[in-house]
C-alpha cells in the first residue's frame, strides 16, 4: 500500500488557478449527471478509486453492493461528485466511472489508500472485522467517518476502541494539514446541512502522536457528503457547500500523499 513521497506528491500535482472563490459548487451543478451509470464491481488498475465501507447487518445486500441503509447514505451521488470533481481539478487519474463498496475484512480492501464510512453511530463491528480494519490502518491506510450526531459518538468510539484499543482521539483545529492540502479552507466549522450543528473534528495518530500520520479522522455532528450529494441542487448555500468540496478533496490528497 505504501509508495514514496514522491511518487505520491506528482500523483496530485495541481491545476493552477482552481481554488476560485465559488467556482466548485457550480462545477458540481454542471456534472452531477455527467456518468450515466456507476457501477461497483471494478477491479484493481492502479487508479484512485473511492472505497465505501459496509459493516455487518446491511440489509442482505451482495458483499459489494446495496443501495439504501445506514452505511450507504448518499450513495451513489457523493462518491460520484466527489471522484469526478477530483478528476477534473486535480491531476488525480480518480475512476469515475464507479466506485467500490468493501467489508473491512475484505482482502481488497488492502489496495486502496483511503476508505469512507458513513453513518458510524449505528456500525457494528465482528472480531474479524476489527482484526483486519485494524491492520490497514497500521499499514498505511486513512479511514474517514461522517454522517452521525450527538451521542452517537458513543457507539463510534466503542467500535474503534475494538480496532485501535489504544489509540487516543486528538480534537483538530484549522491549523492542521489535513484541512489544507490542496485548498486553503475559509473555515471548517460550516454546519450540519440538514442540523445546522456546529462540527467537531476528532483524528487518531500513528503511535499516538500528532506529528505523525493521520490514521483516522471523524467528522462528528457533519454531514460532509450531503453537500456532496445535493450541493448541485442548490438545497444547501453555496459558500458551505463549498468549503465541503474542499474538505474532501482535501481529505482525499491527505490520504494520497501521506
Amino acid at each position: 500500500m505504501r509508495r514514496s513521497r514522491l511518487t505520491r506528491l506528482v500523483m496530485v500535482a495541481v491545476v493552477a488557478g482552481v481554488a476560485a472563490a465559488g467556482g466548485i459548487a457550480a462545477a458540481a451543478a454542471q456534472m452531477r449527471f455527467r456518468t450515466p451509470s456507476f457501477g461497483t464491481d471494478l477491479k484493481y488498475d492502479g487508479r484512485f478509486t473511492f472505497v465505501r465501507l459496509r459493516w455487518q447487518g446491511g440489509g442482505g445486500f451482495g458483499r459489494r453492493g446495496g443501495n439504501s441503509d445506514a452505511w450507504n447514505h448518499d450513495y451513489p451521488r457523493a462518491e460520484q461528485h466527489l471522484t469526478r470533481l477530483l478528476k477534473d481539478i486535480t491531476y488525480i487519474d480518480a475512476r469515475t466511472e464507479g466506485s467500490l463498496i468493501l467489508t473491512l475484512d475484505d482482502p481488497e480492501l488492502f489496495k486502496y489508500p483511503i476508505a469512507m464510512m458513513w453513518e458510524p453511530g449505528f456500525w457494528s463491528l465482528t472480531d474479524s472485522e476489527a482484526q483486519h480494519f485494524r491492520e490497514y490502518l497500521l499499514k498505511g491506510g486513512f479511514a474517514i467517518f461522517d454522517d452521525f450526531e450527538q451521542d452517537q459518538w458513543i457507539n463510534y468510539e466503542e467500535q474503534m476502541r475494538r480496532v485501535l484499543p489504544d489509540g487516543r482521539f486528538v480534537k483538530l483545529d484549522a491549523t492542521h494539514p489535513v484541512f489544507d492540502t490542496f485548498f486553503r479552507m475559509k473555515t471548517i466549522e460550516f454546519p450540519h446541512p440538514m442540523f445546522g450543528y456546529i462540527p467537531n473534528y476528532y483524528g487518531i495518530f500513528e503511535d499516538n502522536d500528532p506529528e505523525k500520520r493521520l490514521m483516522v479522522i471523524a467528522n462528528h455532528n457533519n454531514d460532509v457528503a450531503e453537500y456532496w450529494e445535493w450541493s448541485g441542487e442548490g438545497r444547501f448555500p453555496v459558500d458551505m457547500s463549498n468549503e465541503a468540496w474542499k474538505l474532501g478533496i482535501n481529505y482525499m490528497l491527505y490520504g494520497m500523499t501521506r
